[in-house]
């Protein structure tokens, strides 16, 4: 018991430390952070937003997404390595059913990777400089591979939480051959659920700070301003919706520290720095 214990953490533990950020998150300067409050306080004090028709905001999607598309697919190839087999032409699909304003990268029922964007959403977006970073942020989750690497970390998570209870169960038995264990089963399986969502949680906000980073290049290579972009993420949005669910601001938490990071990783790409990859 104990050598699978210490075998079934050991692996566990491997594969969170896999799961950590492929590229280096820039450190950001004082300068930067001051920049960044001004920024965040002035949109969650906006309290009046026009928002844009259907007709426009459909127009905007096709015009930025063809600008961004193609840079975002260059990247992508150009960050492959031995990942050959990698798709880096995503599809940007308008998500006409979702009824809230959301952005997300996911995969298809044949597990192909696409982009999309929220009706709600479009009419949401104050300019193509918003939309284009919006799209370059999904992209980054692609590029950085976080579906795979939550799957793993909430794998990790659950290997290590089931571990722990199997051995404290069979060393309480040990202790007491004639305890109650018909709880057992249920235990095991309430820790390793907890498990696997403290492990898919484990790196979230690393993981949208290093999309932000991402798309600071896509959308600054694309020909739009990534730090306008980026004040979408700052606005005075309510965490759920009216059903109880995260909305976009709760899976995309507003924050000072997320605009200060675009601010210092645009400020790095307009001196013609790339994005640094992580030393393994």
């Amino acid at each position: 018991m104990r050598h699978l214990l210490a075998a079934g953490l050991s692996l566990a533990l491997m594969s969170l430390t896999a799961c950590g950020t492929t590229y280096s998150l820039p450190e950001v300067s004082e300068g930067s952070e001051a920049q960044a409050r001004t920024m965040f306080a002035a949109e969650q004090s906006k309290t009046h937003r026009a928002k844009t028709s259907s007709q426009a905001a459909v127009a905007r999607l096709e015009r930025v997404a063809s600008r961004v598309a193609p840079v975002a697919s260059s990247f992508c190839q150009s960050q492959l390595g031995e990942r050959a087999d990698k798709s880096c032409d995503l599809p940007i699909l308008i998500d006409r059913d979702m009824p809230v304003a959301n952005a997300y990268h996911t995969r298809d029922a044949k597990d192909q990777p696409y982009v999309a964007v929220t009706v709600p959403m479009l009419l949401e977006i104050g300019s193509d400089d918003e939309l284009a970073f919006i799209l370059g942020h999904e992209y980054g989750h692609h590029i950085a591979d976080h579906i795979e690497k939550g799957r793993q970390q909430a794998l990790a998570g659950a290997l290590i939480l089931g571990a722990i209870t199997a051995a404290g169960q069979a060393y309480a038995t040990e202790a007491n051959p004639y305890r109650y264990t018909g709880g057992d089963s249920a235990e095991m399986e309430r820790n390793v659920n907890l498990g696997m969502a403290l492990g898919h949680s484990a790196y979230s906000q690393s993981y949208e700070l290093e999309s932000d980073v991402i798309a600071t290049h896509i959308t600054r290579a694309a020909g739009y301003d990534p730090v306008e972009g980026a004040k979408f993420f700052a606005r005075a949005a309510a965490a759920k919706t009216s059903a109880g669910n995260l909305s976009f601001w709760g899976t995309h938490p507003p924050d000072a520290v997320r605009l200060a990071t675009v601010i210092e990783a645009e400020k790095a790409a307009s001196t013609g720095q790339g994005l640094a990859r992580k030393a393994r």
